[in-house]
């Protein structure tokens, strides 16, 4: 075969081939057009052209961010919390056995266990450790209640290993958060950010101390927002009061990460991690944090006040789409309905105030989405008694929005200080003192030295020297900590003895 045939021959060839590839593309277009599994595609769709990820000319932008910056500038704000809770020893009535070397010993603490001769119960100390993040560079520090909740003794160890003793300066169940503070100065602080700009896929950092670590820093995405678990209590047990809004993630969070910081990629706070989700204990896919926009306003009542102003709407309430079939056709609710289903209003609360009725639907609040109750409770967090919020609802189909002036749960406006409450109780207050405490096998408690007019002489037979240890079933071990469990609450009942008795004895107070 000369030069010429072979030539010839490669060129049939390869416009062979380029006929056959084209026209199989054809077909194969033609004919999986309609079928879902067919992966072809052809060009950039605008929600990924729009969204950043490709350039002007359709090439891919780099990848996600790099979290050193933001990891290197928010570590040095994350402290290690570590508690210790004294035993709580009780005294029992049982008659005193004798020892009988005692006369030869004296009464020695191993002879007297021995023969059963100890009057009080004894156990060891608890300790626990958890995580905070330093929110001002004179020592105020944000953590969980649960890491600080009964603890005698608050130590803080930062960054740089230096160690100081913490004060609770407040706490509330409700929202599981605490602030305490160290006497410290020109200290590294966490700038806050805005939960309310937080997006499902967002990148996020948790930064804390896990299993009893040095810091560590978890990257992880946005997985939902506005969850509830079910986990917070008031201070009196009850969830009705409870705040709950969680920003879940799946970066990993573990025991100790508890009080720590979830925070973007700018290095600011957007979140508190407070509980993870797991049958064993340890991390298992999801974690959940306290949205920094509830953190930041508690944080300020806590040290303004001692106790945290809520805002209250006065209503009752349901998710609209948890409504039956057959309590929507009652309601006149629409079958897919979204949003926030009155079901009763206070006569004296906000809500009845502003004209929104039972059977109303709740859509809005300040022009913010409201899906769920989640979302209205992280909502109405964000403002005190007094406060004004443009509340959008649907009543038979049409749309209204009014002004609605928040009240406290008490259905006025006064802000409560936790001393003003205190102060109520008409009856001069000191910490029992720690050696008195050791006799009597306490950790703590408070001394009513005097009663004078008010509510105590009002409304019980106490008489002076009662010790309180509890007061709405928390224990207290100081008057601060009084003053923090009492808040902003009109009802309280306090526990406690008189020394030289075993009889524990109960007062329940109105604090009118």
């Amino acid at each position: 075969m000369n030069l010429k045939n072979i030539l010839s021959t490669i060129a049939i060839s390869a416009l062979t081939t380029v006929g056959v590839i084209t026209g199989y593309s054809s077909y194969e277009k033609s004919t999986h057009k309609d079928n879902p599994n067919f992966q072809y595609q052809a060009g950039i769709p605008s929600n990924y052209k729009y969204a950043g990820f490709f350039d002007g000319n359709g090439n891919p932008t780099s990848g996600p961010a790099d979290f050193t910056q933001a990891a290197m500038a928010a570590s040095p704000t994350i402290v290690h919390i570590k508690t210790k809770t004294n035993p709580r020893q009780v005294n029992n009535n049982l008659p005193r056995q004798k020892n009988p070397f005692s006369d030869l010993f004296g009464d020695d603490d191993m002879f007297n266990q021995f023969f059963g001769n100890g009057d009080r119960q004894r156990m060891l100390p608890q300790m626990a450790s958890g995580s905070g993040v330093i929110i001002s560079e004179d020592g105020y520090i944000v953590t969980n209640n649960h890491v600080v909740a009964g603890a005698d003794e608050v130590n803080i160890t930062l960054s740089n290993k230096k160690t100081y003793t913490a004060k609770v300066i407040g706490a509330d169940p409700s929202y599981d958060l605490a602030v305490v503070k160290v006497n410290a100065t020109g200290l590294p602080f966490m700038l806050y950010g805005n939960s309310d700009e937080v997006k499902i896929g967002q990148w996020v950092l948790a930064i804390g101390y896990p299993l009893n670590l040095e810091t560590t820093v978890t990257a992880g995405i946005i997985s939902a927002k506005g969850r509830a678990l079910g986990l917070n209590r008031d201070k009196n047990g009850d969830r009705a009061l409870a705040v709950e809004s969680f920003i879940q993630t799946d970066a990993a969070v573990n025991q100790g990460n508890s009080g720590g910081g979830l925070i973007n990629t700018n290095g600011q706070l957007i979140g508190i991690n407070s509980a993870i989700a797991s049958p064993t204990g340890f991390y298992s896919g999801y974690s959940y944090a306290i949205p920094v926009n509830i953190v930041r306003k508690v944080v300020n009542d806590l040290i303004k006040y001692g106790s945290v102003q809520r805002g209250f709407l006065g209503a009752q309430f349901i998710d609209a789409s948890l409504l039956s079939d057959e309590d929507k056709v009652k309601a006149n609710v629409p079958e897919k309905a979204d949003g926030i289903y009155i079901s009763a209003v206070t006569s004296n609360g906000a809500a009845n105030a502003a004209g929104i009725r039972k059977g109303d639907i709740i859509r809005k609040i300040n022009n913010v989405n409201i899906e769920s109750g989640s979302d209205m409770q992280e909502q109405l967090s964000n403002f005190k008694p007094g406060d004004k919020v443009n509340v959008t609802y649907d009543r038979n189909g049409s749309s209204n929005t009014v002004v609605v002036t928040l009240k406290n749960n008490a259905g006025n406006y006064d802000i409560v200080k936790a001393d003003e409450m205190i102060d109520k109780l008409g009856a001069d207050l000191v910490s029992l003192d720690p050696r008195k405490a050791k006799e009597y096998g306490m950790a703590g408690g408070v001394v009513v030295k005097k009663i004078n007019k008010g509510v105590i002489d009002d409304q019980t037979r106490m008489k002076d020297g009662f010790i309180i240890t509890k007061a709405n079933g928390k224990d207290v071990k100081s008057v601060e900590e009084l003053k923090a469990a009492v808040g902003s609450s009109k009802e309280l009942k306090v526990e406690g003895f008189y020394p030289g008795t075993n009889e524990l004895f109960e007062y329940p107070l109105i604090l009118e």
